[in-house]
């Protein structure tokens, strides 16, 4: 039985805490978030879980956050300065080890290579790794490579009821392992129980890789309707989100809409598709059935936007 009781959350009030809060109470472990407000959860089916000051900018707030916990359970904001991600991982790094704290489960997020690919947000990523892996307390990456949840964003879910169609910046061909959120936060909770685990690097996706077509097959058996892909060029889809957020189209060179564009302008190109996982590695670590899409997208509203 695991050691690990009482786990610092950060980023617990995000669509990605959320799934991670539901999944360690489940499990029995005693959560509490890290935040800058002490309300953070108050609108939350959490409201109950304790929240104490975190701020990844103030590495004493977070010694204090730390202290008297086992483990650390986390996902950061995307961060397109490197050098600003990277300030992340030292302070994160620092005071776990100030703190003595015996466990470090981090989601990073996003696929992130084992080497420099010059964007920006992925490359802090890895920086963050290394400090995490330098802080002296055990730890588990957990690499997932594109949500299934990201269909139910105000950048895509509003196409798919009014339009019947999946738009995603993703090539007719690239071959994508699409993970939902509550997946990702078993697998962080597995991680936390599993004593044995002390130095790892896991990708994780889902059972399936498909590409847009067949994504679009998915969503049309889970709907009830005849759903059909529009693969938008990185381009497009920075302008749609960049009108969505400001209400100019206009992509301002490396904006955040500039950088995400950067994202899928690396994937499509390469000559085999990064975000395709073979989860052998990951599922001989942790044992959890991963979520068919089909079935998670018969759980999701497609009645409204």
């Amino acid at each position: 039985m695991t050691a690990i009781k009482k786990v610092l959350v950060l980023g617990a009030s995000a669509d990605q805490g959320l799934p991670l809060l539901d999944c360690l109470l489940s499990h029995g472990f005693a959560p509490t978030a890290g935040g800058r407000r002490s309300d953070a959860l108050k609108n939350t089916p959490f409201a109950s879980v304790p929240v104490t000051h975190a701020d990844i900018m103030d590495e004493e707030s977070l010694v204090r956050a730390m202290d008297g916990q086992d483990a650390l359970a986390l996902h950061l904001p995307f961060e397109f300065d490197r050098a600003r991600a990277a300030g992340f991982g030292v302070r994160i790094g620092s005071a776990a080890r100030r703190a003595g704290l015996g466990k470090i489960v981090f989601n990073t997020s996003c696929f992130v290579a084992d080497h420099d690919l010059d964007l920006s947000a992925h490359d802090g990523r890895r920086d963050i790794e290394h400090s995490i892996a330098q802080s002296g307390a055990d730890y588990v990456i957990v690499r997932p490579v594109v949500f299934m949840d990201n269909m139910i964003r105000v950048w895509s879910k509003p196409s798919i009821v009014n339009n019947a169609i999946f738009a995603y910046p993703a090539k007719e061909t690239l071959r994508i392992n699409w993970i939902c959120l509550p997946d990702v936060a078993a697998y962080m909770t597995c991680a936390l129980g599993r004593d044995d685990l002390k130095a790892e690097r896991l990708v994780v996706g889902g059972p399936e890789t498909f590409v847009g077509a067949e994504v679009a097959e998915r969503l049309s058996q889970a709907t009830g309707r005849a759903i059909r892909f529009q693969s938008l060029t990185p381009d497009e889809f920075a302008s749609k989100m960049s009108l969505l957020v400001t209400g100019s189209p206009d992509v301002v060179p490396h904006s955040m809409y500039d950088r995400m564009a950067q994202f899928y302008r690396w994937y499509n190109a390469q000559p085999t598709s990064p975000l395709i996982v073979d989860m052998a590695a990951a599922l001989a670590k942790l044992p959890i059935t991963p979520t068919p899409l089909v079935e998670w997208a018969r759980r999701q509203d497609w009645n409204h936007v």
